[in-house]
């Protein structure tokens, strides 16, 4: 283009003169680059430039995102402050269908915000319908280069040299010196307290013992305030299985991710078939209730609250309001971490912590209707000052500093640590606003938590690892291996579920069999051979040498 625009310009004037009206006029890709470079260079912080009022709609792909903006004293602050409003899109139902429907008309919200461990962010970056954010930053706000990870934009960069999106809760390797001492997990295996001591806290390590915990939990409190009890919870099916089962699960029987240097199959560990076949049995014995197989995370909250659950196998930030509320009414009541399922030789879990991929990434789309805004806006958002801000709001009003530490004052604190609920509608504080966080910035902000949290947390130190190597190593797209991938996906979803209620051992073999039958006619090796092609091309970027 700019070859045959040079041999034109030696022809005519009329021609030079056309050409820089159309580069006038084309509002991002030709734009005046040097106005833009000369932003760049005076301007350290580009959002300061301009706060005129301007809002953005912002969609995140959860259903259970219902926090709005311009409600609390936190996003009043921010947009006084910047000029930005936000206005929130969440799904009401399946998020991929939503998203999907969006594409198909043409139009995207300003900012996305989806799951770092789903296809779709990958998808509307190869159909081009988000900005490269790094070719934003370069035009708009060079600021963006000093308050992002460099390891974490590389981890992200995809094969055309761009970066499109910049993830949460994101730590990159050299975060992680002392990582398994310091950092904790979310993972955990929880009873609740009242119960677990009444049947004499029984080692639920092993499968016998797990057994016998939820037998002698329904015997002795089949009702609970009215309402039957349900002796394990899990987090709730999905299209492709279950968090509890398929991740936490194999994570405290230590199975590894990988063996000799070759990505391992989990699921096939005899440590895992085994307490797949102990869960099975007890939905023989009838400990199993059918609202595990159907309740969704609404559901399931409100369970919680109650105190309807003996045991979880679930993640802790999941259910830290209801175990606030569990502790104001009564303290016994509450959830606690215990040992849970183990292999044979009592190996500690192995939990994940933050990866380097983080939990969810962040896009700005091409229908964005100010890009210069939005990558400045994100720029800050993504920043210590903006972590900051969100986090704790103004200081002098709801923070301070005491002995170098900045901190909410006490009244908020305690507010925050006794009604969480409240705290969030006056404030909308700490991690009201998580689309951006940043682990290492928060950490320093977190005042002393309240107990039923604090021992949640605790448990888990020291049982963490980092696992960002074996981030994102499943195929996707319309690709031969991630079709085979999302089939057997979806079939195992369905299997999972026929496994548990198996009427025997020899019926749970038949339907395990038949789906690895099913996944080596459907394109497996290959997709285990992409998985490997993947976890070495991790090990370059992290410059991991094993």
């Amino acid at each position: 283009m700019r070859g045959k625009t040079r041999k034109i310009l030696k022809i005519t004037i009329l021609t030079l003169m056309v050409y820089s009206f159309f580069i006038s006029c084309n509002t991002f890709e030709k734009k005046d680059d040097g106005a833009s470079k000369q932003d760049n260079v005076n301007s350290e912080q580009g959002w300061k430039s301009d706060t005129s009022p301007v809002t953005f709609d912002w969609y995140v792909n959860y259903p259970w995102f219902t926090t709005k903006w311009g409600t609390n004293y936190v996003s009043k602050y921010v947009t006084e402050k910047t000029g930005v409003s936000l206005n929130f899109i969440a799904p009401s139902g399946d998020g991929t269908e939503t998203l999907n429907a969006m594409i198909d008309n043409g139009k995207l919200p300003d900012f996305i915000t989806l799951s770092a461990w789903d296809d779709n962010y990958k998808t509307i970056i190869k159909d081009k319908l988000v900005f490269p954010l790094d070719q934003l930053a370069e035009k708009y706000d060079a600021y963006f280069f000093k308050v992002t990870d460099k390891q974490k934009l590389e981890w992200y960069r995809q094969n055309d040299g761009y970066v499109y999106c910049y993830p949460n809760y994101s730590l990159s390797i050299k975060d992680t010196s002392e990582y398994k001492e310091e950092k904790p997990s979310n993972q955990t295996f929880l009873v609740r307290k009242d119960i677990y001591e009444a049947i004499g806290s029984p080692d639920m390590r092993t499968t016998e013992g797990f057994l016998n915990a939820l037998k002698k939990a329904k015997e002795k409190f089949p009702i609970v305030d009215g309402k039957p009890l349900i002796t394990l919870g899990l987090h709730e099916f999905n299209d492709t299985g279950n968090l509890s089962l398929d991740s936490i699960l194999p994570n405290f029987l230590a199975i590894p991710f990988e063996k000799d240097g070759q990505i391992y199959d989990r699921i096939t560990d005899p440590e895992y078939i085994t307490w797949l076949k102990t869960l099975r049995k007890a939905n023989e014995f009838g400990l199993l209730s059918k609202e595990v197989f159907v309740d969704k995370r609404a559901q399931m909250e409100e369970k919680i609250a109650e105190g309807r659950y003996f045991a979880m196998i679930y993640q802790r930030s999941d259910m830290s309001p209801q175990q606030l509320k569990i502790y104001e009414a009564d303290k016994n009541k509450i959830y606690i971490p215990v040992n849970g399922p183990s292999n044979n030789k009592f190996d500690e879990p192995r939990l994940p912590s933050d990866s380097i991929s983080g939990w969810t990434v962040t896009l700005v789309s091409k229908s964005c209707k100010d890009p210069k805004r939005a990558i400045r806006f994100l720029s800050y958002l993504i920043s210590e000052e903006g972590n900051r801000d969100l986090y704790l709001g103004k200081k002098g009003f709801s923070w301070e500093e005491v002995d170098g530490k900045e901190q909410f004052k006490q009244d908020i604190a305690y507010l925050l640590n006794n009604d969480r609920k409240t705290f969030y509608e006056k404030y909308g504080g700490t991690e009201n606003y998580w689309m951006l966080m940043d682990s290492n910035y928060i950490d320093k902000w977190i005042s002393t938590e309240p107990e039923p949290l604090r021992l949640l947390k605790d448990w888990t130190k020291g049982k963490t690892y980092n696992f960002s190597v074996y981030d994102q190593i499943t195929p996707y797209g319309d690709t031969e291996e991630a079709v085979a991938y999302s089939q057997i996906s979806f079939k195992w979803q369905n299997t999972l579920k026929s496994l548990l209620i198996a009427n025997n051992d020899n019926e749970f073999d038949d339907i395990f069999n038949e789906f690895l039958n099913y996944r080596k006619n459907h394109g497996y090796e290959k997709i285990q051979a992409y998985k490997q092609k993947k976890f070495e091309e991790n090990k370059k970027k992290l410059n991991i040498n094993k």
